[in-house]
């Protein structure tokens, strides 16, 4: 099972995207748990994770968290977060797991 986290500000923006990604990972069989939460308890929760995914608002943090991290950290691309696209997203935590 592959473990994706989002993160943003305050772990609310992602809920939704967070949401959408689960229901297709279920429609489509996958094996994967999906969770949000705050950059600053995404530092401290990395490194159980599989790819930690930052919201576009919080990219100036990717720096900041990739130091704490062997795991896989990438900001969010904006369009797709901005229109909650839960098939791209999930796509690509997918293909750059660890």
């Amino acid at each position: 099972m592959k473990k994706v986290l989002l993160a943003c500000a305050g772990g609310m923006s992602t809920s939704i995207l967070v949401g959408k990604m689960r229901d297709i990972a279920f429609e489509d069989e996958i094996d994967v748990t999906i969770d949000a939460t705050s950059v600053a308890n995404a530092k401290t929760m990395a490194n159980d994770w599989d790819i930690v995914l930052l919201g576009p608002q919080v990219s100036f943090e990717l720096d900041g968290v990739k130091e704490v991290t062997s795991t896989p950290v990438f900001v969010i691309n904006a369009d797709d977060y901005g229109k909650a696209n839960g098939q791209k997203v999930l796509d690509f935590a997918l293909s750059n797991c660890k």
